[in-house]
């Protein structure tokens, strides 16, 4: 049978990111899966990262149409690589038989497989009135004991390990101590690699996202495979008509990835 397909899009202008997902996927996916890394042509701009609403809205017709792009080639799920789940049920009105995941919901879906209750530690607190509602359109509000802030930007996390670390340690003690969380979830894709020292250091266990979207991808992609569980198409799932897209001059031109790193399956 031939290897699930994942590709784990990074939504940004820049491949600067795309190597340390990559080693992400080696380190973590199933022997049998096939993972490419890609990244936004630049056109969109170089953002390095997507922190403001203003960003999303500039990178999310890229996001739309590189899925398109990844369900015609055959792909049998996408990660969408930002916590903010930018453009995820956008994304999935297009992605044809494709399945589409985003790391906060696959985080937290994780997370409430281990617990009955989970803490998010976000880099500021810009992000967390938008991944509070986020949450809460999931469903879950009722789980979330709270956020907790490092003060530290999207580029900073890879920065400085050490700093990175003794950061996340604390707000995760806040969290486990005061706030009562049960479980920890990583607010952005790249606080990556830091999550088996937390789990040492606060004895709960801590969701990596970037690692979560990409394990749930698999499940995913083997379940449609497998199963035949594919998105769903009628009432809100609805996809836009091909005809009428075609009309609009939608997906015109095959989408050209800015950067593409494929992770062969065994």
């Amino acid at each position: 049978m031939e290897p699930i397909k994942v590709m784990f899009l990074n939504p940004v202008g820049t491949a600067d990111y795309d190597p340390f997902f990559a080693q992400m996927a080696q380190e973590h996916k199933h022997p049998g899966t096939e993972v490419h890394v890609t990244s936004l042509n630049p056109s969109v701009g170089a953002f390095t990262h997507i922190e403001y609403r203003s960003y999303e809205a500039l990178v999310t017709p890229h996001i739309l149409w590189a899925t398109h792009q990844a369900a015609q080639e055959g792909f049998h799920a996408l990660v969408i690589g930002c916590f903010y789940d930018t453009g995820l049920l956008d994304a999935r009105e297009v992605s044809g038989p494709m399945v589409v995941i985003a790391p906060c919901h696959a985080s937290i879906e994780t997370a409430l497989h281990l617990a009955n209750s989970f803490s998010i530690i976000v880099g500021r607190r810009k992000w967390v009135h938008q991944m509070e509602s986020t949450v809460h359109d999931y469903g879950y509000g009722r789980r979330l004991r709270s956020f907790r802030s490092v003060d530290m930007g999207v580029v900073e996390f890879q920065q400085d390990h050490d700093c990175t670390r003794e950061r996340l340690v604390q707000a995760g003690q806040a969290a486990v101590q005061e706030d009562y969380a049960e479980a920890i979830v990583l607010g952005c894709t790249l606080e990556t690699g830091f999550y088996q020292e937390l789990q040492a250091e606060l004895g709960v266990p801590v969701i990596d996202p970037s690692i979560a979207a990409l394990k749930v991808a698999e499940h995913a992609g083997w379940m449609r495979q497998h199963q035949g569980w594919a998105p769903s198409r009628i009432w809100s799932s609805e996809a836009p008509p091909a005809q009428e897209m075609a009309a609009f001059g939608m997906f015109r031109e095959p989408y050209r990835f800015g950067n593409r790193i494929v992770v062969p399956a065994a």
